[in-house]
């Protein structure tokens, strides 16, 4: 007679059991309906729902309403550079001073990481908050003059995004002509410092050469958001207000 192993009786039962299991029913129709998220759901609000909030947006808005700053001009977010990411990458190339002792050599921040324009006027929160919303951080990068040129053509592949210490020159078709820190071409084989975030440091939105950095530092609980914010504070704290310049940091051809 055959024999039967333990472990296969006890998949045959299970398997069995299963089978058993199985529910009568099918699913003979469905329907799907799209529920609009926009100012229509503000007009019928849940009551239970805008109670239970009331104490914590009392809270937050207190905090997000709070003046921080005042900006001397509006400033916009385009390709192939604008105001605003001008402004950031300037501050997040500076912000390299607290892992260098000095600014890095050029600065780079995604233009789809900034998510909202800043107007002239008072500076809130909550404008800080809208700009930049997400927890990315600084990251300081070294790398090769070789790697830098391809990272240089990864920015002229999307058009252009917010650079700080390097001048571009890319086609109508978006390709590399001219690469230039410190009005010198990038060398090969020289090494230069780079201050990004973190999203981008890892390759994202088509930076794939930031992972050809020799070396990477991302001190803790630096987000862009909190640098920008201090920034901002800094100017106030003196009585300046924020500006930006167009310098032709990109140009097309």
């Amino acid at each position: 007679m055959r024999r039967l192993y333990p472990t296969f009786i006890a998949a045959a039962l299970t398997a069995a059991l299963l089978a058993s299991c199985r529910p009568a029913y099918k699913v003979t129709n469905a329907e799907v309906t799209r529920i609009p998220i926009d100012s229509t759901l503000d007009a019928q609000p849940d009551a239970e729902t805008a109670a239970m909030l009331v104490a914590y947006k009392a809270q937050v808005d207190s905090i997000m309403q709070e003046v921080v700053g005042n900006a001397a001009q509006s400033m916009d977010v385009k390709r192939p550079e604008s105001l605003l990411s001008n402004l950031i990458a300037d501050v997040l190339r500076e912000a390299a001073t607290d892992v260098l002792g000095h600014p890095a050599d050029a600065g780079l921040v995604n233009m789809g990481g900034i998510r909202n324009v800043l107007t002239k006027g008072p500076i809130t929160m909550e404008n800080i908050f809208e700009i930049l919303p997400f927890e990315n951080s600084l990251c300081v990068l070294t790398m090769k003059g070789s790697a830098l040129k391809q990272l240089c053509a990864d920015i002229a592949a999307k058009g252009g995004e917010g650079i700080s210490g390097i001048r571009l020159e890319i086609s109508k078709e978006r390709k590399l002509l001219k690469a230039t820190i410190g009005g010198k071409p990038i060398a090969d084989d020289h090494t230069y410092t780079l201050s990004t975030i973190d999203y981008l440091a890892d390759g994202n939105d088509g930076m794939t050469s930031c992972q050809l950095a020799e070396t990477r530092t991302c001190p803790p609980g630096a987000t862009l958001r909190s640098l920008f914010l201090n920034y901002v504070k800094r100017l106030a704290a003196k009585g300046e207000s924020v500006s930006s310049k167009m310098d032709g940091r990109i140009t097309m051809k």
